[in-house]
């Protein structure tokens, strides 16, 4: 069991069974998933782009990513319906706490200038967005041998109501929110 569900289980779930006034212990708020999500746009016209950014993508999720194609042929964008425009990958169970527990204490504090992340990225259903703009934040990532510096959008989903047992969750796993 990774040492981030045993943290949860363990201490983070009676906590928050406390604080947010929860009747029984189901009603507490839990991470359900993680959603990965890496715009590729150049892999439309050059497919080692494409297998490059899936190799990265692979290394930083642990699990082979899903090609996305478009739906609609944009014209202004040269881009016909079926053509690869992105990855994305959906973490669970053990593979999401691995991320999480290496997003918090790894990645995170290796990007440049950082004063933490915005709180203000609730959707009002109790689910957090973060957006990346460089993937050599990741330690599994070598910064010699990618050829292009690509972001992505992390999204985690939880169970919580509310977004401020969301970020009552969230921050409990330790997530460097700005005041």
């Amino acid at each position: 069991m990774s040492r981030l569900r045993e943290y949860y289980n363990s201490t983070l779930q009676p906590e928050l069974l406390k604080t947010l006034g929860c009747k029984n212990i189901m009603q507490v708020p839990r991470l359900q998933k993680i959603i990965i999500n890496m715009g590729v746009g150049a892999a439309a016209q050059d497919s080692k782009k494409l297998q490059s950014a899936v190799s990265e993508l692979e290394l930083i999720a642990g699990q082979k990513p899903v090609i996305t194609r478009a739906k609609k042929s944009i014209a202004g964008f040269k881009l016909r319906a079926g053509m690869p425009i992105g990855l994305k990958v959906t973490l669970r169970k053990a593979k999401m706490y691995e991320f999480l527990d290496r997003l918090v204490t790894i990645a995170l504090p290796r990007v440049r200038d950082f004063r933490g992340i915005s709180s203000k990225s609730f959707d009002g259903r109790g689910n957090y967005a973060l957006g990346i703009k460089e993937q050599i934040i990741f330690p599994e990532v070598n910064y010699d041998k990618i050829d292009q510096v690509r972001g992505m959008d992390i999204v985690f989903v939880t169970s919580a109501e509310t977004d401020a047992d969301a970020h009552a969750l969230l921050q409990g796993f330790n997530m460097p929110f700005t005041k």
